[in-house]
C-alpha cells in the first residue's frame, strides 16, 4: 500500500529528475554543441577543464563569498521580522507577514531593472553624487556590484524565510514563557535561552534553505553585471548558462552542472550535520 501512495512521485522523480541527471552526466562526457545530431564521446576531458578554468573557478569561490553573508543576513533578519511580527496585535499580525512576503513574490527580472536603472553609471543617483559630492562611483563595475546583490536578494528573501521563523515562534506553548518570566529570564535572555532553543529544527530549514540559495543565483548577475568586473559576481548558473547556450558547448556546461551539484551537495551536508548536532543539544 505504500508503494501505490508513493507512485506518483515515483513516477514523477523518474522522469523529471532521475532520467535528466543520467542524460546530463552522458552529456558530460561529450563535446555536443547543442545543435549537432553528433555526440563525440570525450571522457573526463569537460572535468578536467573545469579545473583550470578561471571562471569556473571564480563560480566555485563566489559560492561560498554569496554563502556567509546571505545566510547570516537572512537568518538574523528573518528572526528579526518574525519577532516584530509575532509581537503585533492579532489582526494586524496577517497583514504585516503578507506585506514582508511580497518582495519574495517581485519577479527577479523586474527587480534587476529597476536596480539597474538606479545604480548605472548616468542614473539620477549616480549623476547627483558626482556634481554635489564629487563622488564618480561606476556602482556596477566596481566592488560595490558584489553588495548591491547581497542586498538585492536578502531583500526579497528575508521576509520569506521570516514565515518559516514566525510559524515556530507561535508554536511555542504560552506556558513556557511564563514559567521563563516566574524564574526571571526576560528580555534578550529569554530570546536565547527560551525562543531560539525552541524553534532550532526551523532554524534549521532556514539555514540550509538560504545556503542552497547562494548556488543558485542567476538573474541579478545575468542583467546587472554579466559576472565581472573581474569575475567579482559571477555564479555557477550564469557560467553553466554562458557554456551551454552562448558559447554552445552543451557538454561542459552539463560537466559544470555536475560539478556545481556535488558542491551543493557536500556543503548542505555538512551544514546539516553541524544543526543537527545544535537539535540534539537541545533535546530535539
Amino acid at each position: 500500500m505504500p508503494w501505490i501512495f508513493n507512485t506518483p512521485y515515483i513516477v514523477y522523480s523518474v522522469i523529471f529528475l532521475f532520467l535528466p541527471l543520467a542524460w546530463a552526466i552522458w552529456l558530460s562526457m561529450t563535446d555536443w554543441n547543442l545543435m549537432s545530431p553528433d555526440y563525440n564521446f570525450v571522457g573526463i576531458a569537460n572535468f578536467r577543464e573545469l579545473f583550470t578554468d578561471k571562471k569556473v573557478l571564480a563560480a566555485f569561490w563566489n559560492s561560498f563569498r554569496y554563502l556567509v553573508p546571505l545566510v547570516i543576513l537572512c537568518f538574523v533578519l528573518g528572526v528579526v521580522i518574525a519577532l516584530l511580527v509575532s509581537k503585533l496585535p492579532p489582526k494586524l499580525k496577517g497583514v504585516a507577514a503578507v506585506m514582508f512576503f511580497i518582495p519574495y513574490l517581485t519577479s527577479g527580472v523586474s527587480t534587476s531593472v529597476m536596480v539597474k536603472y538606479l545604480f548605472s553609471y548616468n542614473s539620477v543617483l549616480s549623476t547627483f553624487l558626482r556634481d554635489k559630492f564629487n563622488l564618480n562611483v561606476n556602482w556596477l563595475q566596481s566592488k560595490w556590484a558584489f553588495y548591491i546583490i547581497i542586498v538585492m536578494i536578502v531583500w526579497k528573501m528575508a521576509g520569506y524565510y521570516a514565515l518559516f521563523v514566525l510559524s515556530g515562534i507561535e508554536s511555542i506553548p504560552e506556558d513556557v514563557y511564563e514559567a521563563a518570566m516566574l524564574d526571571g529570564c526576560a528580555g534578550f535572555k529569554k530570546l536565547t535561552k527560551i525562543t531560539l532553543p525552541m524553534i532550532t529544527p526551523t532554524l534549521t530549514s532556514v539555514i540550509v534553505l538560504a545556503a542552497g540559495l547562494s548556488f543558485q543565483i542567476f538573474s541579478e548577475p545575468f542583467l546587472l553585471t554579466g559576472g565581472g568586473p573581474q569575475l567579482a559576481t559571477t555564479t555557477w548558473q550564469l557560467e553553466i548558462y554562458n557554456a551551454s547556450f552562448v558559447n554552445f558547448r552543451s557538454g561542459y556546461g552539463a560537466a559544470m552542472a555536475i560539478f556545481n551539484a556535488i558542491q551543493i551537495f557536500v556543503v548542505i551536508q555538512l551544514i546539516t550535520w553541524f544543526m543537527n548536532k545544535l537539535n540534539k543539544k537541545y533535546g530535539w
